[in-house]
């Protein structure tokens, strides 16, 4: 589908910067809006007094949702663009927050703050982003996309402070219909400015020449050059499949401390307000680590940016075990340090990746169907760690799981080697 071309697409250069800076806003309250539910989930316990395995399994729910719509999402945003697809996805999320007000048994969340609230933001998040963004550009991918995804620090660093005041102040319920009103105000912006391709108004992706470099396949494990990549001929290859087994194994360990992080430090004896700035500080310090993992893994290969987010994962899970121990607050920062500056620099690969190794016009079919692995892992990870919390009485077993899958996904990006691949 082409569109009139807008008054500010005077260059793909310059117009692909300003898909990015949308993307950037969009994330910025979308991620952030699902990423609230670390902050909800204290006072919910406190309310109800669920089991956590329990009361973590509704985020389990929406990311088992998303599991379910990103093939979808991915195959609509290669027909339709961004343009529906992150329009539905608001309103969805909305839905879902306001509703979740209305909840008073444990399979209403799963229904509201789950299905609709987490599995719906999957249009806005790093998932629905990722099927059109990496399409233009190609020598500044990993930038573009961290830049991009760097929005969500910084939202996060100034909703979740606010948001805390406002549980405190007025209840989590009303705190639920502040962010459902609040995501809703992106709709306008990506109806105005945002596109799928630099193609659909006549522009070429930044470092492209010509269109016949568009959809050259550049993996080692390519088709015969008169065919294109499809969701079929990328699940042959072996990278397809290691590539999902390291997205799986980040993502558990990823969203299991991103949900158990807060309650976790207030029951070592961290204060609410200080657990709640500690989560935002963790995606402030992602704002650097997005930027400069995205920008790294344009010069040395994504492998290795892979394995630098990783590496923090592995650092964040020994500080966390280290903490229970000992509540200091400097081996607290150290933790948000880890977790902010390296492990967050993986979300921009998550996309670069794959889009580096099966382009063309399947890309966001391709992209989706990966995208089952991330968004299982993301599902596993807070019920898997709620559930070892409860059979133990302690964190210490679901941090060492999640520290072992880190090291994985290491090992299975090394499988994968896309730095072959790569944009020259």
């Amino acid at each position: 589908m082409r569109y009139p071309r807008p008054l500010l697409a005077r260059t793909p250069f310059f117009y692909g910067w300003v898909v990015v800076g949308v993307a950037f806003v969009t994330m910025a309250i979308g991620v952030n809006s699902r990423t609230a539910f670390s902050l909800l989930f204290p006072p919910i316990l406190d309310e109800f007094g669920w089991l956590r395995g329990v009361t973590a399994g509704a985020f389990s729910t929406g990311f088992l949702a998303s599991a379910l719509y990103a093939p979808l999402i991915g195959m609509l945003m290669d027909r339709w663009g961004p343009r529906p697809v992150i329009t539905l996805s608001a309103v969805l999320v909305s839905i879902g927050l306001a509703s979740a007000t209305l909840s008073s048994e444990p399979w209403h969340l799963h229904l509201t703050l789950g299905l609709l609230m987490v599995g719906g933001s999957v249009g806005m998040s790093y998932i629905g982003h990722g099927a059109f963004l990496p399409n233009w550009f190609r020598r500044r991918r990993g930038l573009a996309l961290g830049l991009a995804y760097s929005g969500v620090g910084v939202g996060s660093i100034v909703m979740f402070p606010w948001l805390q005041g406002v549980i405190d102040a007025d209840g989590w319920r009303y705190a639920c219909l502040v962010l459902a009103a609040l995501v809703l105000a992106v709709v306008p912006l990506n109806l105005l400015l945002q596109r799928r391709r630099p193609q659909d108004l006549g522009l070429m992706p930044d470092g492209a020449a010509t269109d016949a470099t568009d959809n050259a396949p550049m993996a080692r494990e390519s088709p015969p050059a008169a065919a294109e990549w499809t969701p079929a001929r990328a699940a042959r290859t072996a990278r397809f499949w290691w590539f999902a087994t390291a997205c799986f194994c980040s993502m558990f360990a990823w969203y299991a401390v991103q949900v158990h992080q807060t309650r976790y430090l207030i029951d070592i004896g961290f204060g609410r307000a200080e657990a709640a700035y500690a989560l935002a500080l963790v995606a402030l310090f992602g704002i650097g680590g997005q930027i400069g993992t995205g920008h790294l893994s344009d010069r040395i290969g994504r492998q290795w940016a892979w394995t630098l987010a990783n590496a923090g994962f592995v650092l964040c899970f020994l500080l966390l075990l280290r903490l229970q121990g000992q509540p200091d607050p400097l081996l607290m920062y150290g933790m948000v340090a880890a977790q902010g500056l390296l492990a967050y620099g993986i979300s921009p690969l998550y996309s670069a990746i794959p889009a580096d190794l099966f382009p063309g016009r399947s890309f966001g079919t391709i992209y989706g169907t990966l995208s089952l692995a991330t968004s299982l892992g993301a599902a596993a990870g807070p019920w898997g760690a709620g559930y070892l919390h409860d059979l133990t009485g302690s964190y210490v077993a679901a941090f060492w799981l999640c520290l072992a899958l880190a090291l994985l996904s290491i090992g299975c990006i090394w499988q994968v080697a896309p730095g072959k691949a790569r944009p020259a």
